[in-house]
């Protein structure tokens, strides 16, 4: 008979109790419980510090593992007017991420609490632009999209107004300052009347609209569609999927 852990409380710790059934360490339950394969009474249960009683039912799923849990990175296709990681409430775009938001076109995978867990925003985007945002828990990617920003393209689609300036084109690829100092060439072309899209290597809060200013045009908006290698595709706005194991920034 078990011993209870509290007292006067019939239950026990979820792992605990799935070691002694299946039988396995207490430390190997916790990964099958973690991973998502345990449920209780046919509910998924996926803390291992969960209390149970004798009376529930106990089952993992067929395809248990014990491989490691590996870090996801996941991509978000932030609306407009939501805050992307810039000023205060620089995580307000965090909270779009939700089992209910993953996109119904993404590969099948298993959709874990733990995903949402110590991520880090890796590519900040301004509150009035939409686009790709990356979130990651994985420490390659952080280094190579934030210690190295300034070798990574971003591809962005910028909406404007007005009547650009002659040789306005050509100044938008070279030749403006931003905070007092030259920028480097940009790669910058038509869309069509009125749509430019920038390929812009780490570009700071407020610069393209800066640019756009000071050739005669307004931003009316801007929306960030690729970042490195990896572009938001079909990704509807305000949902979001994994990086798959094929993809490369």
């Amino acid at each position: 008979m078990n011993t209870p852990d509290k007292d006067n409380d019939n239950t026990v710790r979820l792992a605990k109790r799935l070691a002694e059934e299946r039988p396995c360490s207490r430390r190997e339950a916790e990964v099958y419980i973690e991973g998502g394969y345990v449920s209780v009474d046919g509910v998924v249960v996926e803390d291992a510090g969960a209390r149970v009683t004798a009376q529930q039912q106990i089952t993992v799923a067929d395809d248990a593992t014990l491989l490691e849990i590996v870090p996801v990175t996941l991509l978000l296709h932030k609306p407009a007017g939501v805050n992307g990681g810039i000023g205060k409430d620089g995580q307000q775009a965090l909270h779009l991420l939700q089992p209910a938001s993953l996109t119904r076109t993404a590969p099948a995978q298993r959709v874990l609490k733990r995903h949402f867990a110590n991520l880090t925003l890796t590519t900040p985007l301004e509150t009035k632009a939409s686009g790709l945002l990356i979130f990651t828990q994985d420490f390659r990617v952080t280094r190579k999209l934030v210690d190295d920003s300034s070798k990574i393209e971003e591809e962005i689609i910028v909406e404007v107004g007005g009547q650009i300036k002659d040789n306005g084109l050509a100044l938008l690829n070279h030749g403006l300052p931003f905070n007092g100092k030259p920028l480097a060439p940009i790669k910058v072309s038509w869309q069509n009347e009125n749509r430019l899209r920038f390929a812009v290597k780490g570009p700071k809060p407020g610069q393209i609209e800066h640019m756009c200013k000071m050739v005669g045009l307004e931003v009316i908006s801007m929306k960030r569609i690729r970042v490195g290698r990896i572009a938001m595709s079909s990704l509807p706005s305000g949902e979001w999927r994994y990086v798959q194991d094929h993809e490369r920034f």
